[in-house]
C-alpha cells in the first residue's frame, strides 16, 4: 500500500493499525516503568518490529524509533544495565549480520570464515590498546597502551585491515562457488584462529591462548567512555551507518551487479558484469563491517583471546541472516536480534526457571539433563523448524517472497488440474 494513502484505509485495516500503534505505545511505556521485567523487555523489542511493519510514512515512524532507541532504552538501561548489555551485544551482531548479508545475501558467496575479519579488528586494537605492542615496537616515541582517543582512528584502520584480508581471501577463490567456496573460507577462519593462538613466539604479538587485557576503553575529549550506555550509543551509530550503506549498495549499480552474479554468473559475465571486481568488492565491504565491530567488541570486553572467534561464531552469524531472511537488510537486523535475545534472554531464563523448580523439589531433573546444557540443542531445533516451515526467513527478500508465492500458486494450480482430471475421468 502506498504511503500517501495510509490515512485512507478500510475499517478493518484502520482497526489493525490503531491496535498496532496502541501496542507500540503501551510496550514503550511499560518497559520504561518496569525495566526489570523480561516480559516488558520482549514487548519493547517486539514493538520495534511492529513499528517497522506498520503502514505509515517514514516521517511518522522515524521520530518514534528515535525516541524509543535514544530515550526510552537508555533510561531503562540506567535502571537495568543487563538489558542494556543484551541490546548492545545484539547491536554488535546486527552489524556483523549486515556485513555477512552483503557477501552471502547480495553477492551469493557462502563465507564460513567471516569471524576471521571480526578477530582481525579486535586484535588490531587490543595489541595497541594494551602494553603488548611494546614487545615488538621499541621506538622511543612509542608509548603503549595508546590512549582511548585512538579508538576512533582504529575503527578506520580495522575496517581497512579487514577489507585487505577480504581481498586476499577473495583472490584464491574467484573460480569457486557453493560447497568448495564454503570449505576454503572455513579453512581461512581456522587458519586465523591458529595464527592468533601461536603468534606468541618467537616474538610475542598476540600473547597466544592467554589473550590480551586490560584493553583501553574509548575516550572522547578527555571523557572515558567505559559505561555500558556509552557503548550502546557507539553501537547504535555504527548500526545506522551500516544499514544506510547496505541499503545504498542494494539499490545501486553494484547491488544490481551482485544480484546478477548471484543468480547466474555466466549470464552476468555475458552482460558485461566484471565478476572479479564485484566478488572482491563484496568480500572487502562485508569484511570491513566485521573489522569495525571487532574494535568495539575488544574495547567493550576489555579482554580478547582466540576462543572468542571460533568457527561456531561464524555459524551463529550465518544462522542470523538465514533466520531473518537472506538478502534482506531488515531481515538481517531481525535475525541478529532474535538469535541474541533467544540465547541470552529467553533460553537463559527458561533454564534458570527449570533449575529453580528442580532445587525446590517441584521437578525431578537429573544432573545429566541440566537445562543449561541444552540451550544450543533447543536453538538448533528452532532453526530446523524455521527452515522447514518458513525457509525464506522471518522477513524474506522481495525476490525470495515472490518466488515463494509463485511456487505456492504453481502447486495449487497443479492440484486443481489434477482434481479436474479425476472428476472428468469419473
Amino acid at each position: 500500500m502506498a504511503q500517501k494513502g495510509w490515512l485512507f484505509l478500510t475499517d478493518k485495516t484502520r482497526t489493525s493499525q490503531v491496535l498496532a500503534w496502541a501496542f507500540i505505545i503501551v510496550a514503550g511505556v511499560l518497559f520504561y516503568l518496569a525495566p526489570s521485567s523480561a516480559i516488558t523487555f520482549l514487548m519493547f523489542l517486539a514493538s520495534l518490529l511492529v513499528l517497522y511493519k506498520v503502514p505509515a510514512p517514514v516521517t511518522v515512524k522515524l521520530p518514534v524509533a528515535v525516541v524509543w532507541l535514544c530515550v526510552i532504552m537508555p533510561l531503562a538501561g540506567l535502571q537495568n544495565s543487563y538489558y542494556l548489555d543484551v541490546v548492545t551485544q545484539a547491536g554488535i551482531y546486527v552489524a556483523l549480520a549486515l556485513g555477512l548479508n552483503i557477501v552471502v545475501g547480495f553477492a551469493g558467496l557462502l563465507d564460513l570464515g567471516y569471524v576471521a575479519f571480526y578477530a582481525s579488528g579486535a586484535y588490531l586494537y587490543a595489541i595497541f590498546a594494551t602494553t603488548q605492542a611494546g614487545n615488538f615496537i621499541h621506538a622511543p616515541w612509542a608509548h603503549f597502551p595508546v590512549s582511548g582517543m585512538w579508538f576512533w582512528p582504529f575503527l578506520i584502520f580495522a575496517a581497512f585491515l579487514a577489507a585487505l584480508l577480504g581481498v586476499l581471501l577473495g583472490f584464491p577463490v574467484l573460480r569457486l562457488r557453493g560447497d568448495y567456496l564454503a570449505i576454503v573460507t572455513l579453512g581461512f577462519g581456522e587458519i586465523i584462529q591458529i595464527v592468533l593462538n601461536n603468534l606468541d613466539k618467537p616474538i610475542n604479538i598476540t600473547n597466544g591462548p592467554q589473550g590480551l587485557t586490560p584493553i583501553q576503553p574509548p575516550a572522547l575529549f578527555g571523557y572515558s567512555m567505559s559505561h555500558p550506555l556509552d557503548f550502546y550509543f557507539i553501537v547504535l551509530v555504527i548500526i545506522v551507518l551500516a544499514i544506510t550503506v547496505a541499503r545504498r549498495l542494494e539499490a545501486s549499480r553494484i547491488g544490481r551487479a551482485w544480484a546478477a552474479m548471484r543468480e547466474d554468473e555466466l549470464a552476468a559475465r555475458s552482460m558485461g558484469v566484471p565478476l572479479v571486481k564485484m566478488k572482491l568488492m563484496a568480500f572487502a565491504i562485508g569484511a570491513s563491517f566485521a573489522g569495525m565491530m571487532g574494535v568495539i567488541f575488544a574495547a567493550k570486553q576489555t579482554f580478547v583471546d582466540p576462543s572468542s572467534f571460533s568457527f561456531m561464531e561464524s555459524i551463529g552469524i550465518l544462522a542470523m541472516i538465514i533466520l531473518g531472511g537472506i538478502g534482506n537488510v531488515a531481515g538481517a537486523v531481525v535475525g541478529a536480534v532474535s538469535v541474541v535475545v533467544l540465547q541470552l534472554q529467553i533460553l537463559k531464563q527458561l533454564s534458570d526457571y527449570l533449575s529453580y523448580l528442580a532445587t525446590q523439589g517441584i521437578l525431578n531433573i537429573p544432573s545429566q539433563a541440566d537445562p543449561s546444557e541444552y540451550q544450543r540443542m533447543i536453538f538448533g531445533l528452532i532453526l530446523i523448524l524455521m527452515c522447514i516451515f518458513r525457509s525464506q526467513g522471518i522477513l524474506p527478500a522481495r525476490r525470495r517472497l515472490a518466488s515463494w508465492w509463485e511456487r505456492i500458486r504453481s502447486e495449487q494450480t497443479k492440484k486443481q488440474a489434477g482434481e479436474s482430471v479425476d472428476a472428468a475421468g469419473s
